[in-house]
């Protein structure tokens, strides 16, 4: 099938011991982790976006068939909210690019107070206009914060862009399972009903998501997801536990 599944970072302190041998270095640590799951997403790149030095780094480095999905910078979704993105589209592309087999999706998080309004939409529509023409190589998946976006106008322009639509799993945020483009990209945010980021997913939550992704994977759309409840290294455990219910 083609289903990968890894957690969002692979950095955190409180993995050690939970999931890193707890005298392993930093510096090898994403070897560690690429021994054991088969993608990563990158979350530090919406803080501060890496050279394309360090991209190429990460493509000598990781093993074949590894695909690392990089997020986008909040520079541009969240302080400028997609508008006039033509400088950081070139700045995005020229990295990902140096990822070269081992480059996974683009994951453009939108900021919960960007509410669907006709400007926030134009510039969402232009934005992947822009990127299609630049890098069309590029696989981009958009993660809606705001309710006002699950409507099905947005999910006809991501269709038309050839966007997907991330499928998130998270405290007050909508699960819809949609596909809008040949990937579908999903986010676990953890099973807590109150905060975001907390908890660990049980096998009967596990079992069923998995049914998820093989419904996905049978009907020929690649499928990735990513575990983002970094606590305790819950997200390492539930994406190797979800990993092995695929691969039985």
């Amino acid at each position: 099938m083609a289903v990968a599944v890894g957690t969002s970072g692979w950095t955190y302190e409180s993995w050690s011991g939970p999931f890193y041998p707890p005298k392993l270095a930093k510096a090898k640590r994403l070897a560690y982790y690429a021994e054991r799951l088969p993608t990563v997403e990158l979350n530090a790149s919406h803080y501060r976006w890496p050279s394309d030095r360090t991209f190429a780094g990460w493509r000598e480095k990781l093993p074949v068939g590894f695909r690392m999905a990089v997020k986008a910078p909040r520079a541009l979704t969240h302080a400028k909210k997609l508008a006039d993105p033509d400088g950081w589209i070139e700045r995005m592309a020229k990295g990902l690019h140096e990822l070269g087999e081992r480059r996974g999706p683009l994951l453009v998080q939108l900021p919960p107070g960007l509410v669907r309004e006709h400007d926030s939409v134009t510039r969402l529509d232009a934005f992947l206009r822009s990127i299609n023409a630049v890098a069309p190589w590029i696989d981009v998946a958009v993660e809606f914060r705001n309710a006002s976006w699950q409507c099905d106008d947005v999910y006809r322009l991501l269709e038309r862009r050839g966007a997907s639509y991330v499928v998130m799993s998270g405290a007050d945020l909508p699960c819809e399972l949609r596909a809008t483009a040949p990937l579908v990209y999903l986010r676990w945010h953890g099973p807590s009903t109150r905060r975001l980021y907390s908890g660990c997913y049980c096998d009967d939550d596990l079992r069923w998501w998995a049914d998820r992704l093989r419904e996905w994977a049978s009907a020929g759309h690649r499928v990735v997801g990513y575990f983002n409840n970094d606590q305790r290294g819950y997200a390492a455990k539930n994406a190797v536990r979800l990993t092995d219910l695929l691969q039985a």
